[in-house]
């Protein structure tokens, strides 16, 4: 199913973390799903996709500067219950962030399953540009977010799957 991603930075020091979750906990915002990585692994894989592409968008001057400053920052990607509540709160307490659709799929932790989604995507042509989960024990199902390339296309294969995984 299509859900709506934040994604935010967030500066990197000791705090910052849990006074989000506070803000976001204290309105009864659950998080269902979340990935932090260093701001600067972000910029540079961004650097490296538009190398390779040729399209420049800065000298490497200007790259090593970037990297410096953005190593002060964690990128953080998440989904949450109450996603029109949690952008208000964000507003309201100048969080620097954007919001993209992503498709969340359920799926159950037994060998394979993760497989059979990925080729799933593989066979539409579907490339995915990033995927984070969670994984459980027992019965529980386990939420996968991915961020493929063409929204659309993906939400038309995977609602009627859904069920499947």
């Amino acid at each position: 199913m299509i859900r709506i991603e934040i994604e935010l930075f967030l500066k990197n020091v000791p705090g910052e973390l849990g006074n989000l979750t506070s803000l976001l906990g204290e309105s009864e915002i659950n998080i269902d799903a979340i990935t932090i990585q260093d701001a600067s692994s972000y910029v540079r894989n961004l650097f490296e996709a538009r190398g390779k592409s040729l399209k420049r968008i800065a000298s490497s001057a200007n790259y090593n500067s970037i990297r410096r400053d953005s190593a002060e920052f964690a990128l953080i990607r998440m989904l949450v219950n109450r996603p029109e509540k949690a952008i208000e709160i964000l507003k309201a307490n100048k969080y620097l962030f954007d919001t993209k659709e992503v498709i969340a799929i359920d799926i159950e932790n037994v060998p394979g399953r993760l497989s059979e989604i990925t080729k799933e995507f593989g066979k539409q042509g579907i490339n995915i540009n990033y995927v984070y989960g969670s994984v459980s024990s027992g019965d529980a199902k386990c939420l996968f977010v991915f961020c493929p390339e063409d929204i659309e296309l993906a939400s038309r294969i995977f609602p009627e799957k859904e069920q499947q995984f």
